[in-house]
């Protein structure tokens, strides 16, 4: 195919995109949808704020705050139609706690092991002779362990467990099919840990994100259905008129997923070009179309949700929504640059890249928007600091990488350490930050019990942030000046080697303190499932008026 006619094809796509976009907006289309946009809260909620995870002294400054710049709505505890939804809540909630627990418990052993994992190899970048008494502690495959961990264990079993504690109140009726979804748990993380035993003994399919032998992932196939079933019950017995936009998100990503990783793996099918193609099919796609749809849905959710107040712009939520299941299916084409594939290929992803900040900027400014006048709420809200700053590593992971794609940039990037700061920067900087913020949201319901040691949760913050601030800006360095090292024909190879050794020692300062503030989180996760600290009287879903006292009632435990 012409490259020169997919470029004129692209542009009539745009143009007319454009077009239909000012249309959009002279007619109104972006103006505030409250109807839609209001559908995840109760009778009486919009106005009043929603954080678990704060204490009760964070909770009144954080309903002061959004006091501050909103009229502040009366109490509606007596109206009979807010206790029938409050009761509804509850209902929901309760059908979903078991299964929540589960899988988030998987989540938190899976990033542990993950987090130990990629340290160690971390470390062997620069310290060659660490750990290398035995096979499978070599970096080959230590490394390897660190990213099946981390892209099926951590991230799905994270994903999965928000998922289905949100579906229900989104749907306003109790989860359906819970067991299938703890049966597909059971298969699901079967299947990880033979997988990763197979991949420590030397046993793999030798694809990056498809190194698991096809033999084996059978299991995640039947696992990863279901996990998916309730998600169909569920619907079918839904309450709510209106889907909000976070079911479409999840609802997309739930659906994508199994025909990415059945494709991906099936046995015999790709050879050669055509493997490494869908090699780069397969792992940027499980990106944009399984992580990055879970962790908007959970941004729309809870955002709005602890500021009680709607999105700014549902309409261009939906924007956002389609243009990312439009322009995202042939992004990973932008990783072959280079490589014995057709050039119209690598054009048509490095188009579809640079097409992919219609979307990021829809979120981003719908996000803006929000939290305007609210950013104050940072201060107080445990929460919305790792949803809000995911929100934004969206944003620049996003851009970052649709220039990346372009073929001036990616001469330099290509084969070096900076296209590891970014797929970090969007798996751990976006879609894990947001997870962090949904589980300290999630659990308190989970459980009826409060985080037993709030500071406990800044310290998770800071160390995460930090490490991670370390950890990315030291490799991006590094990996710019690996990549201008090895363009140049007159420095050895070995010179863009010895460049990068500070900057990867940099990158274990960083891996090192990212795996602290990991275990300061399950320890506090612990800490709570084995209830201790305080207990929640009554479901704490309505804060009392602040007249009245304090916004949630406690006892000791």
């Amino acid at each position: 195919m012409n490259t020169t006619l997919i470029l004129l094809l692209t542009f009539i796509v745009s143009v007319t995109g454009l077009f239909v976009f000012i249309w959009s907006l002279r007619h109104h289309l972006f103006d505030d949808n409250p109807e839609a946009a209001n559908v995840i809260f109760n009778e009486g909620e919009i106005g009043r704020i929603e954080e678990p995870s704060a204490t009760p002294a964070q909770q009144a400054a954080l309903q002061k705050t959004v006091d501050a710049t909103h009229a502040p709505i009366g109490d509606v505890a007596s109206d009979a139609r807010a206790k029938a939804e409050l009761a509804a809540r509850v209902q929901a909630d309760q059908s979903t706690t078991w299964v929540t627990f589960v899988f988030l418990s998987c989540a938190i052993v899976w990033l542990i092991f993950a987090s130990t994992a990629g340290l160690v190899s971390s470390i062997k970048l620069h310290e060659p002779d660490f750990l290398t008494q035995y096979a499978w502690m070599t970096f080959g495959r230590m490394r390897t362990l660190h990213l099946n961990a981390v892209a099926y264990g951590w991230a799905p079993m994270a994903a999965f467990g928000i998922a289905l504690w949100t579906l229900p109140r989104l749907l306003k009726t109790p989860l359906i099919g819970g067991r299938f979804a703890l049966l597909g748990a059971v298969l699901w993380n079967a299947a990880l840990i033979a997988g990763l035993g197979s991949i420590a003994a030397g046993i793999n399919d030798g694809l990056e994100w498809l190194e698991i032998p096809w033999q084996i992932d059978v299991l995640f196939v039947i696992g990863g259905a279901l996990i998916g079933l309730p998600l169909v019950f569920t619907l079918q017995n839904r309450k709510v008129k209106h889907l909000y936009v976070s079911i479409w998100y999840m609802g997309a990503a739930l659906f994508w997923f199994p025909i990415l990783f059945l494709v991906g793996n099936l046995p015999s099918v790709h050879f050669g070009v055509e493997q490494a193609t869908m090699n780069w099919w397969f792992g940027h796609n499980v990106l944009g179309l399984f992580y990055t749809p879970i962790a908007l849905a959970s941004i729309y959710y809870f955002l709005p949700k602890i500021i009680g107040r709607p999105i700014q712009s549902y309409n261009l939520s939906l924007l956002g929504f389609w243009a990312l299941a439009f322009f995202y299916g042939q992004v990973g084409g932008h990783h072959l640059v280079g490589g014995p594939v057709p050039s119209w290929l690598i054009t048509l992803s490095i188009v579809q890249s640079m097409m992919m900040i219609v979307p990021v900027l829809a979120f981003s400014v719908n996000q803006h928007l929000t939290m305007r006048h609210h950013f104050k709420t940072l201060i107080y809200s445990p929460t919305l600091r790792f949803i809000v700053l995911g929100g934004m590593m969206y944003t620049l992971s996003s851009v970052q990488g649709s220039f990346e794609a372009l073929r001036a940039i990616s001469t330099v990037t290509h084969f070096t350490h900076f296209t590891v700061a970014h797929a970090h920067l969007g798996l751990y900087g976006f879609f894990s930050l947001v997870m962090f913020g949904a589980i300290y949201f999630v659990m308190p319901r989970v459980m009826s019990w409060e985080w037993p040691y709030p500071r406990l949760i800044a310290a998770h913050f800071w160390l995460v942030v930090g490490g991670f601030a370390v950890y990315f800006i030291g490799l991006t360095i590094g990996g710019w000046l690996q990549g201008l090292a090895m363009l140049d024909a007159t420095r050895p190879f070995i010179d863009s080697v010895r460049v990068t050794i500070p900057y990867l020692e940099s990158r274990s300062v960083g891996g090192a303190l990212m795996t602290l503030g990991h275990l300061v989180f399950a320890f506090h996760f612990v800490a709570m499932a084995l209830r201790y600290g305080r207990k929640r009287v009554g479901p704490a879903l309505f804060h009392k008026p602040r007249h009245a006292g304090p916004a949630v009632r406690t006892q000791e435990a």
